[in-house]
């Protein structure tokens, strides 16, 4: 058994501000870094460092060498990622001193897969592999109609929620990973995380959901089970990658025979970790230090 993420990979220019820039105001940064990120990326990485067998499909344009060097070192199969004329998705980030952060996206070569590309990246797999999906490339509804066609685990991380989710074939998926405003965004708003967990849970029954809720930790609900799991708290340096570090965690824990509830702790201290460190993938720890 083995993971494709199919996902985005984005080169961050991540810069330290006193706060997020608001309209109209200009504002100088306390620094600059430059980071590989991108939340496909990012979860390919987790993934791998967490002990399973990962692939991952995407394109980078002239300036993505940096971002497939490092999956490489981190484990991660790369021979699937094209390589295209142009620039790599890339994010700016602002982040303040509280670590919190505000991104803003643009696509670049995140937004230039084919169909074409799509069929021969899934001939390399098959009957319950695990596809791994966030919302930030192209044809995500052809991916995932092939991907059950031939039998596949699909999970769908929905970040960031714009229109074209309602167009995916979301009955699907097996596995949603998600943050409260991503589930109201699906369900509508409701009063309590309560509420909001079992909207999900009712649209998509016959799935497994995983509702991240920040400080307040994260809950898993399937048909027979529900699990709270509570944060472990650490001095926040930089937030950028904690939900991709427990997307990746907790199906990295799963396919190796972990129970969701030992998914769930062990997706709760990677991220914990993660958090306490700066930049995205790099923040990223492996199995070994939780």
């Amino acid at each position: 058994m083995k993971v494709l993420n199919f996902g985005s990979l984005n080169i961050d220019f991540v810069y330290g501000v006193t706060h997020f820039v608001r309209g109209g105001e200009t504002i100088s940064s306390r620094n600059m870094e430059i980071f590989p990120g991108g939340k496909g990326l990012n979860q390919s990485i987790a993934l791998a460092k967490s002990g399973v067998e990962t692939w991952h499909a995407g394109a980078v344009g002239e300036d993505g060498e940096i971002l497939l060097e490092t999956m490489k070192e981190a484990g991660v199969h790369a021979e699937l990622v094209s390589r295209l004329p142009g620039r790599t998705g890339h994010a700016i980030i602002q982040r303040d001193p509280s670590g919190q952060n505000c991104i803003l996206l643009f696509g670049g070569t995140n937004q230039r897969n084919t169909k074409m590309r799509v069929d021969e990246v899934l001939e390399h797999f098959s009957e319950g592999d695990f596809l791994v999906l966030q919302n930030e490339i192209n044809e995500i509804g052809y991916i995932m109609e092939k991907a059950h066609e031939k039998g596949m685990t699909i999970v769908l991380n929905p970040s960031p929620m714009d229109e074209k989710i309602e167009t995916y074939p979301l009955d699907y998926v097996d596995y949603f990973l998600l943050n409260e405003v991503e589930a109201e965004e699906l369900c509508g708003k409701r009063e309590t995380d309560e509420e909001l967990l079992q909207a999900v849970a009712d649209r998509f029954p016959e799935s497994r959901i995983v509702l991240t809720l920040g400080e307040k930790g994260s809950v898993y609900k399937d048909e027979n089970e529900m699990i709270e799991q509570p944060i472990f708290r650490v001095p926040v340096v930089d937030t950028t990658a904690a939900g991709d570090t427990f997307t990746g965690f907790f199906i990295g824990g799963i396919m190796q025979g972990e129970t969701p509830k030992e998914a769930m702790a062990h997706a709760a201290k990677a991220s914990s970790i993660a958090v306490s460190r700066p930049g995205a993938a790099p923040s990223i720890p492996f199995r070994r230090e939780l």
